[in-house]
């Protein structure tokens, strides 16, 4: 979850850090903090709060290094202290560490450092592998052998990068569960949890670490060692992201920018890949394994938040053009269960950064029961992309607000198409094919026509903000978008919401309503558009006030609910695609009326790489 960034070259380190853990700070915002050798001593800078309070710290210092470490923290072990914030030190103040992941034998660890004389003056888990390397150190190893030494002892995750006093030419990184990735400059290098600080540095040339690899960093190159510490030969990926895709480009806020861009991110998904005079699509990335989704008796998605909703749709669209039987699983629970899963299972497994520890640790769990793995995902070079056995992209370009919009919406596309083109396969004919494909290209200028309805739903939300409560309902396709509704509402605006499928109400969530509890309900015209009108009754009976999603036309929904929002008209297939949108601008608008952050929502990263 957290952003660490390091530095080997020739500039000066500190803004260079700088401006790389600004780029990272969706990852985590608790607290931030630098180490670099300045006159051939260590300094550690460090602050609770935002980066822009350490970077009010360092202003004017006047400090200069060519080597150097950075972190931006998501609170784990310890509250978000000044003292607990990274990097850490050893006992000697040489060694400094900044850290991503959780070491789950700290404690055992730190008995046996205190044994030895260690005083521990944080409540991290990473103050352990400070004082653990400088054991070693003490006891004449080298730095790479000192953390190689000592990464033995660990049980957990982490990303880590390290630094010493009397090693001014390195910088030691390994990798277990938590991205790494290093940037090749000229005579320079650039490291990072991901890709955002390199793009801003135009770093093209990358190097990802595997889990269990170490890599020592020297501005003359990069030695990587495996896990049996033997040398090991790495390639090269290119990235192909620009600078003006990780700025804001004018917006208020990256959120509102990635909603504003989904008339073209979803065209940027489908392009190439959509096959409209054939009815179906083309999708390299699954061509190699393409026969074992085909016939695949049991299909599995796992995911987290907002990826596990768009994977419910996944479910829906599999279903009923494929005709495979398919569950969605949490990945943090499917992990841990024992699932039944065989050769004639596959498991797609979607992550917009393609880092999920729970979704990259239910793939290995399905590939371990020899089950094929695919991934769904938006970071090329990720680890969910490299452990699978075939996927999709999304096309998306960077997401850099933490509540995902874009992502989802480029998700849904991507199950779209996989479904087309398994139906035509197997169970739908060339006339079906061809007006789905019709319509999906239709809905990149719906959703611009719902995003001209921002003044509207700016006024929906002046006359519902001061409510603490809301309920989302939906039925059929509509439920995983109230689903997703409800939870882009909690996340930036920090209202209780809570996504149901409308005929649940009346199993439990009717005892809630009366004029207080706001009620969402997704309502566009498809086979099930009659009950959702009942049930809009059933609330209005009882006092309860009624923002209705409606298709555009529907005079009579009108006539129900106190506010309507009107969406086009679409198959109801592709309905979420377009209904999801009003319900981003309704929750960003919330957010921002109530004074939220929300690019940073509290308590949240955009990125979650630990348990």
């Amino acid at each position: 979850m957290c952003g660490i960034v390091g530095y080997i070259g020739s500039r000066n380190s500190v803004p260079l850090l700088m401006s790389g853990l600004k780029r990272l700070e969706y990852r985590g915002y608790d607290s931030a903090g630098l180490a670099f050798l300045h006159q051939g001593k260590l300094k550690v800078v460090k602050q609770s709060g935002k980066l822009a309070k350490l970077n009010a710290i360092l202003s004017g210092k006047g400090y200069h290094s060519t080597i150097g470490i950075g972190h931006t923290r998501w609170a784990t072990h310890g509250e978000p202290t000044e003292l607990n914030a990274h990097p850490h030190i050893d006992s000697d103040s040489k060694l400094a560490l900044v850290h991503n992941g959780i070491i789950e034998n700290y404690q055992l660890l730190q008995r046996k450092l205190a044994d030895k004389g260690c005083t521990f003056r944080t409540q991290t888990d990473t103050e352990t592998l400070c004082h653990l390397f400088g054991e070693y150190l003490r006891e004449g190893y080298g730095l790479e052998e000192a953390v190689w030494m000592g990464l033995r002892e660990v049980v957990g995750s982490y990303g880590i990068l390290v630094l010493h006093q009397d090693y001014p030419d390195r910088i030691v990184a390994a990798r277990q569960g938590s991205p790494l990735v290093i940037g090749y400059g000229k005579n320079e290098y650039f490291l990072a949890s991901d890709a955002a600080p390199l793009v801003a540095q135009t770093c093209r040339d990358v190097l990802y670490l595997e889990d269990g690899e170490l890599a020592v960093i020297t501005r003359d190159g990069v030695e990587v060692r495996s896990s049996e510490n033997h040398h090991v030969e790495k390639s090269l990926l290119t990235l192909d992201n620009n600078l003006e895709e990780i700025e804001k480009a004018g917006f208020s806020h990256f959120m509102l920018k990635e909603i504003m861009l989904q008339p073209e991110t979803l065209v940027d998904t489908m392009r190439g890949r959509l096959l409209p005079e054939q009815g179906t699509a083309k999708l390299g990335g699954i061509e190699k394994d393409f026969e074992s989704l085909l016939y695949a008796r049991r299909v599995v998605i796992t995911a987290c938040g907002t990826s596990w909703h768009a994977g419910l749709l996944g479910e829906y669209l599999l279903e009923e053009l494929v005709g495979i039987p398919v569950e969605v699983e949490y990945a943090s629970e499917f992990r841990y269960r024992n699932p039944i899963l065989g050769p004639d299972s596959v498991v797609i497994a979607i992550s917009q950064s393609g880092e999920t520890a729970d979704t990259l640790a239910a793939i290995r769990e399905a590939k371990r029961k020899g089950s094929k793995a695919y991934g769904i995902c938006n970071v090329v070079g990720s680890t969910i992309s490299r452990e699978t056995d075939a996927g999709v992209y999304l096309h998306a370009g960077p997401e850099i607000g933490v509540a995902s919009t874009k992502a989802f919406t480029s998700q849904v596309t991507v199950l779209v198409l996989v479904s087309l083109l398994l139906g035509r396969k197997r169970a739908i004919g060339l006339e079906r094919g061809m007006r789905i494909a019709k319509a999906l290209l239709e809905i990149p200028g719906k959703v611009q026509r719902v995003l001209e309805q921002q003044d509207a739903i700016k006024d929906i939300v002046q006359e519902f903000k001061g409510h603490r409560n809301f309920l989302y309902l939906g039925r059929g396709y509509n439920f995983p978008v109230a689903l997703e509704g409800a939870l882009k509402l909690k996340e930036i605006a920090y209202i209780h919401a809570e996504g149901y499928p409308a005929a649940e109400m009346k199993h439990g969530p009717i005892a809630l309503i009366d004029q207080d509890m706001p009620v969402v309900f997704i309502a566009t015209k498809d086979g099930v558009h009659e009950k959702v009108l009942s049930n809009i009754q059933e609330v209005k009976a009882r006092k309860g006030r009624v923002i209705a999603l409606a298709t555009e036309g529907d005079t009579e929904i009108a006539g129900l609910a106190d506010r309507v929002i009107y969406v086009p008209e679409t198959i109801p297939i592709l309905n979420p695609l377009v209904n999801i949108i009003p319900l981003q601008l309704l929750s960003y608008y919330m957010a921002v009326e109530r004074g939220c952050d929300v690019d940073q929502p509290r308590n949240l990263a955009k990125s979650v790489t630990v348990e």
